[in-house]
Order: C-alpha cells, then structure tokens, then sequence
C-alpha cells in the first residue's frame, strides 16, 4: 500500500491551529492575502502541502495588492501572481495609490496602507463568494502590535493585540483570520527555504522612521537581554488580556443596554445615556461600554484612543450639563442634564 507522504512540521501545526479556530476543511473559498514576504509566502506553501496531502480540500484565491509606494511593487505583484500560477491557484491582483489615500484623510502610510489592504480583501471575498480571508501575522507582529499599543496608552482591550479570528470591514459574514499567530519569523523563513522557494523582502521593513520597525530593529532586541523570550511572554500576556477581555465585552454589552434611552428630540444617531447610572458603574465596565456606544454611533473607533474615553468619561462627574468632548475622525458627545448623547458633525 502506498504511504502517505510525510507532512512537515510547520503544516502540521498550521493544520492544528485551522481545527483549533474551526476553520473549513472542505468545498469553501479560501481568500490569501499574499504579500510574498516569507510569512505570506510560508502560508501560502503550507496550505498548499495540505491540500496535496488530502488534509484540506478547499478551494483558495490568492490576493494582493499593490501599494505603490515603492518602485518595485508592481514586480512584486507579478511575482505573487506567477507564484499562484505556479501552484495552481487563481489571483486577484489590485492597485491602490496609498499615499494619495493618507494624504485625503490625514493618516500616516501605515495606517492608510493597513485599511486599503483590508478594503481590498473584503472587495475580493465578496466577488469570490468567501467566507474567509487569510493573513500570515506573525507572533513576532504579534508582539510588536502589543508594544505600539503599549506605547500609545491603549487599554487592556488594546493590549490583548490582534484576534485570531474577527469581522472583516462591516460585513459580519466575512471572518478575518489569523492561522500563524503561533509562529515565529524564524519558522516561515525556514519553511520557505524546505520547500526550495524564495520570498520578497521589503525595503520598508528597514525604514527606521517607522514606528513598528524602530519597534522591531531596536526595542526588542534590547528587551531580548532581559528575557531572550520576550516575543513569546508578550504573545501570552496578550492571549491572557484577551481572555480577560471577552468576558468584559458581554458585561459590557449588558450595561449598556441597561443604561441606554431613547433617542432625544433631536435625533441623535445613538440612544442617550442615563448618566447616573452609568456613573455608578466600575470604571472598566464603563469605559468599555462607552467605546461600544461611540464605535456603533459612527461606524468604529477609528483614531479614538483611552484619552478620549477618559474626557468622555469626565462628563459623568457632577451634575453641569452643557459639556461636550470633540472626538478624533468625527463626532461629539454631548452631557445633557442626566443624558450623555452622541452628535454627528452634520448636527
């Protein structure tokens, strides 16, 4: 009887975390956001080992999108593209001038970068019909995603990093998912070079006058001397705070509903707030509660960060109504005598 063949060790446990998050192993579209760095690139490889082992009989679509921000992204577009040919996959390539999108609306590159990419992969599940899109984020991006926080003052929810699965965009049946956060740097490089295939490099991962890669070159390594596995005790504190933080969100959920009216006179997008009661509630749970009502006021928690919920939370203090808070990307919240209530700027 002929033998299966042998599965590395690097698809295996990627075979282990797609049964842990309850991935699907038949029939559905897959779509890959593929990059062609070495971790998009290990992914890509992995799942196609699966596949020829029998392990997963989904059908993937490979995605990616140039940025333009470099000269040489339109080469690496037709290298990913070759790649999925090579492998047999179908690829959606797009295009996006990015810096002319973060100059529109104010963003640094990262941050414009990071939402074009996430728009573009939402348009492609949507045309293919899938449920799922995969990206390679590390443990080490992981780790540097905890740090930026950090140092940006983020609360526990923030430093709890990225979640293995969530909504992608604004369609709740599109799941983004992150099947490598278990993984090092190290393993995809490796695994690429296993399967005899080379991956890009790009120029921007050596910019030192961005925040992730200072992060990166010279944070962790110093960090590394106090603890030479501080990647991995960041990953599980992390892991730790989003637990804590699941259990928090439904409490929250709960108050909230507890404590919202309905709308004023006026129309405001989003029940008021009776402030007496929300006042009388732990700090965490409100806080918590209050980000929930702003995200679903105007659409997400764009820009806003733990010092603006600390000023909305300041309109709970006495009994003066009149007081406003301005927030960043749009809206004010309002404390109206025992009403706390959110306005669009249109108002």
């Amino acid at each position: 009887m002929r033998r299966a063949p042998r599965i590395n060790q690097f698809s295996r446990l990627l075979l282990v975390e797609w049964r842990k998050l309850k991935l699907p192993l038949n029939d559905e579209t897959i779509v890959v956001g593929v990059s062609g760095g070495a971790d998009s690139t290990a992914l890509l490889l992995a799942l196609d080992e699966l596949k020829s082992a029998g392990k997963l009989t989904v059908k993937i679509c490979v995605a990616h999108l140039d940025h333009k921000l470099r000269k040489t992204s339109a080469h690496d577009a037709r290298w990913v593209a070759d790649l999925a040919a090579k492998l047999g996959y179908e690829s959606v390539i797009g295009r996006a001038k990015v810096a002319e999108l973060a100059r529109a609306n104010n963003d640094n590159l990262e941050q414009a970068a990071r939402e074009a990419r996430y728009a573009f992969l939402e348009r492609t599940a949507k045309r293919k019909s899938a449920q799922y899109v995969l990206t390679a984020h590390t443990m080490d991006d992981q780790a540097e995603t905890v740090l930026l926080r950090l140092m940006r003052g983020s609360a526990g929810s923030g430093l709890g990093g990225m979640d293995a699965v969530r909504p992608l965009g604004t369609s709740m049946s599109i799941k983004l998912v992150r099947p490598l956060l278990w993984a090092r740097r190290s393993d995809t490089e490796n695994y690429c070079r296993f399967r005899k295939t080379p991956f890009l490099t790009d120029e921007m991962n050596s910019d030192l006058g961005l925040s992730r890669v200072r992060i990166r070159e010279q944070l962790l390594p110093l960090m590394q001397s106090f603890n030479n596995r501080i990647v991995e005790a960041i990953s599980r504190t992390a892991t730790q705070l989003r637990e804590d933080r699941a259990v928090l969100a439904t409490d929250a959920d709960e108050l909230l509903q507890r404590v919202s009216l309905a709308p004023g006179s006026d129309e405001t997008e989003a029940p008021a707030l009776n402030v007496k009661l929300l006042a009388n509630e732990p700090p965490a749970l409100r806080r918590r509660a209050l980000r929930e009502w702003i995200s679903e006021a105007r659409g997400g928690t764009r820009r806003l960060e733990m010092v603006h919920l600390l000023s909305v939370e300041k309109l709970l203090e006495g009994n003066a109504g009149g007081r406003t808070v301005e927030l960043p990307g749009g809206g004010r919240v309002r404390r109206r005598k025992n009403r706390l209530e959110f306005e669009s700027e249109s108002n």
